[in-house]
Order: structure tokens, then C-alpha cells, then sequence
């Protein structure tokens, strides 16, 4: 029995729904690796739909910092199709605009509440208490199990096939085998090359420095907004309880260089790009101990899946922070591949493992379109950021401005962005089966579109 400590909201969470097959082995139907936000939306929705369910959490407890707060306005409604919401919001923070400034000039500005969707406001949602709700909304099922404290280790194979994972438990050893594993541990999984799927890592040109600083009195506290300065930019989030996450970009593979400075050289590029923030900053970031560096990289997995073994969230798609649209893909492949595998699960004797196996490449025809688009529209905001020269700048300010000022333009750009999953489920091109119970409550997701 494996209690799983974090801060945030109080939950105990047991490895009680799997079944104890001999000394340090676990039997069960699906084995997840990593309890993050993918992990935890299919293990949710798998155990309640009957379905027993191991999740491998290598630590024991929820804290991840500076990581996945931004949560997309799709992400939100999913998460109130869910019945995730209400456990958290008391922990969330709405954003109610996002805005533009090049130069110190706003170009380009949002108003989520023109948007006549049911979601249409984004929010700031730290992971330990988001996590921690998943967790206990599953625990509510007897066929969830999350062992926490279990490192994974090595994939175990059987005919030809993967059968579950071998992991090192607070009290030894502990295979657990299973039916299908899902690989949900993140952006560095060493899994994919154990399942044999390979993978091209494209670095891009920038990485990310975060900070978290109190939010000062004067800042829009209901707004996401983003300055540029020539090729130089942030992002500053408002998040909970009163603070600011700040994320500054640097060039790929510079904060080596960076540390090696005063720490005052960030001083001066917050100077640059949000004059307003200068104070604040260099009272509370005194020692680059109070940053944390992001790698920026995208990951491209051609195949998503071996026999016995399938990838979701980062570990299919690592995609840039730019637009906050990490933890949205997450929760989208959970839900997506929790049917599918319920289905497949179902099939009698030697036909399961073709199920299985047909259900984790369907998946990825679903899903595959959607992180592909994204991952578009991220590269061309990273490169439209890193312009530098002064006809490039120009031009850049030009075309936000101009789609500010085009109705229809900045719609369909807003819309692609932030509402794509609920046009496409109102449109009919996905259909969302969930076993939350209120996901069949609605009959519609919101008044017309954008």
C-alpha cells in the first residue's frame, strides 16, 4: 500500500486496484508511466469506465515547478467536461485578455469574453493541485492504482510484444504487466527507444528562463501579455495566489553564458522589454537560483506505438511553451485513447492484443492532425518573435496590427488557437466519449461559434 503525499489540496491516493500477481508483481490491465496531466486524464477515465488501471509515478508527491500552469481555454472546458474543474478552481486564475506589445506599443489584443464559446477564458493552474485532484477524482474507482515512489525502469516484453515495465519501489523491485503500457513520462523519456519508435528532436533557436515574482500593483492582473523588443520577448502570466510567472527568452544554448554574468544582465533585459516590471524584479530575483532554465525543443515521432505500447502527451509530441497549448494536447490524448482502449480491452482471448494494438494507431490517426497544426503555429510565432532587423520588425508590427483590426481574421486566428477542440466537437470532426458524469449532460457546447 503506497500513499502518495502532495501539497495543494489533501488526497491519499492507494495502490489499491491492481492485482498482486506474486512477490514484487502487479497484474493489470493498462500500466501508465508518469502521473502528469495525459497520464492522469486516461488512468481517470479508463477506471471509470470499470477498467483497472496502474499508474508509475517515480516521485511522491505532486510538486512541478514552472511547469504546465498555463491551461488553454479548450483545456478548461475539458476539464469541466471532466468534473476536474470545480476540484480546482479556487486554486486557478482566470486570464481574461491576452495582449501584444512590440516596442512598448500594443499591436495585437484579445478579449476572451467576445468569444461566444462555453470555455473561452484560459487560466493559470498550478500542477500540484490539478494533479492531485486527477488523482483522486480516479481514486474514486476501485481499479485505480497509482504507485508512487516507483521508478520505471525497463519495458518488459513477452512474444514479441511489450507486457508491462519493470520498476524499482520504495521496497524493491516491482514488475507490473498489463494488457497495454502507455508511455506518458514526458518530453525525456528513455521509453521510445526502448519500444523501438524513432524520433527526430529539432532544437529551436530559443530557450526560456522563468521567474516568479509578485505580481506588481500597477500590472494588468487579468492579462497575458507579451512584449518584444527587436529579436528579444516574454511572457508574463499572471498566476496564483498574487504573483507573475515570467518566461524571457534566450538564444539556444546561451544561459551557460548567461550565469556567467551578473545576475544583473537579466535586469537589464526585463529593463528593455517591460520597464514596468524592473523594480519588482530586481528586488526578488537577486541570484540566478531564482530562474529556471526551459529547453526549447520540438519532438516529431513518425509511429506513436509498438505492439503492446503506445506514446501520448510529450512523450509523442514535444511541442514549444509558446501559446500554452502543452497541457491541453495532454488532457486531449487521454481522453481520446481512454474509448479506444476500453473498446479493445473488451475483445475475447488471442484478439485483444490486436485490438490493443489497432486502438493505439487509431489514436494517433486522431490526434495527429491537431498536434501538427499546433506545432505550426508555434514555429511560425517563434520565428515571427525572433525577427530582428528594422524592415522585419516593421513588417512584423504591420501584421498584427492589421489583425487586430480585421474582424474575421482575428477570429479565425483566435479560434484555431484556443477553441479548436470545441469547433471540431461541435462540428462534429471529433467526437469526445467521456465517463465523466457530466459529459453527457450538455447537449451542445456553447451558442454558435467563431
Amino acid at each position: 500500500m503506497v500513499a502518495l503525499n502532495e501539497s495543494g489540496p489533501r488526497a491519499r491516493v492507494e495502490a489499491a486496484g491492481a492485482e498482486t500477481a506474486g512477490a514484487g508483481a502487479v497484474e493489470t490491465d493498462v500500466c501508465v508511466v508518469g502521473a502528469g496531466p495525459a497520464g492522469l486524464a486516461l488512468a481517470m477515465e479508463l477506471a471509470r469506465r470499470g477498467r483497472r488501471v496502474a499508474v508509475l509515478e517515480q516521485k511522491t508527491g505532486f510538486e512541478r515547478s514552472f511547469r504546465g500552469e498555463a491551461v488553454s481555454p479548450d483545456a478548461v472546458w475539458l476539464l469541466d467536461r471532466l468534473g476536474v474543474l470545480d476540484e480546482v478552481r479556487s486554486s486557478a486564475r482566470p486570464t481574461r485578455r491576452t495582449e501584444v506589445r512590440d516596442g512598448g506599443r500594443r499591436v495585437l489584443t484579445v478579449e476572451f469574453a467576445a468569444y461566444p464559446w462555453e470555455g473561452r477564458q484560459p487560466m493559470e493552474i498550478p500542477q500540484p493541485p490539478l494533479l492531485a485532484a486527477m488523482a483522486r477524482l480516479a481514486a474514486e474507482h476501485p481499479g485505480f492504482s497509482l504507485l508512487a515512489g516507483h521508478a520505471a525502469a525497463a519495458l518488459l516484453r513477452s512474444d514479441g510484444r511489450v507486457a508491462g515495465v519493470a520498476c524499482m519501489g520504495p521496497d524493491g523491485p516491482v514488475e507490473v504487466r498489463a494488457a497495454l503500457t502507455v508511455i506518458a513520462d514526458g518530453r525525456y523519456t528513455k521509453f521510445r527507444e526502448q519500444a523501438g519508435l524513432a524520433y527526430t528532436k529539432t532544437p529551436l533557436d530559443r530557450d526560456v528562463l522563468w521567474l516568479k515574482v509578485p505580481q506588481p500593483p500597477a500590472w494588468d492582473a487579468d492579462a497575458y501579455s507579451v512584449r518584444i523588443a527587436g529579436g528579444s520577448h516574454l511572457a508574463a502570466i499572471p498566476t496564483v495566489p498574487d504573483q507573475l510567472r515570467i518566461g524571457l527568452n534566450i538564444p539556444k544554448g546561451s544561459y551557460r553564458q548567461w550565469r556567467a554574468q551578473d545576475v544583473s544582465v537579466l535586469h537589464e533585459r526585463i529593463d528593455l522589454l517591460a520597464p514596468e516590471l524592473s523594480a519588482t524584479v530586481r528586488e526578488h530575483v537577486t541570484d540566478w537560483s531564482d530562474t529556471a532554465l526551459l529547453d526549447v525543443f520540438t519532438t516529431v515521432v513518425p509511429r506513436w506505438s509498438a505492439p503492446g505500447v503506445v506514446l501520448i502527451g510529450d512523450a509523442a509530441h514535444t511541442l514549444s511553451p509558446i501559446l500554452g497549448l502543452g497541457v491541453h494536447h495532454a488532457l486531449v490524448d487521454g481522453v481520446v485513447l481512454a474509448p479506444l482502449v476500453d473498446r479493445a480491452l473488451a475483445a475475447p482471448g488471442a484478439s485483444q492484443d490486436a485490438a490493443v494494438d489497432g486502438a493505439a494507431v487509431e489514436f494517433q490517426r486522431l490526434r495527429e492532425p491537431s498536434v501538427a497544426a499546433s506545432r505550426t503555429m508555434q514555429l511560425r510565432q517563434e520565428h515571427a518573435f525572433a525577427l530582428s532587423s528594422r524592415a522585419a520588425v516593421a513588417l512584423r508590427r504591420t501584421l498584427y496590427r492589421l489583425v487586430n483590426g480585421i474582424g474575421p481574421v482575428k477570429r479565425r486566428m483566435v479560434t484555431d488557437v484556443y477553441f479548436s477542440l470545441q469547433r471540431a466537437v461541435r462540428d462534429g470532426e471529433l467526437a469526445l466519449d467521456l465517463a465523466a458524469p457530466r459529459a453527457k449532460a450538455a447537449a451542445g457546447i456553447g451558442e454558435g461559434g467563431a
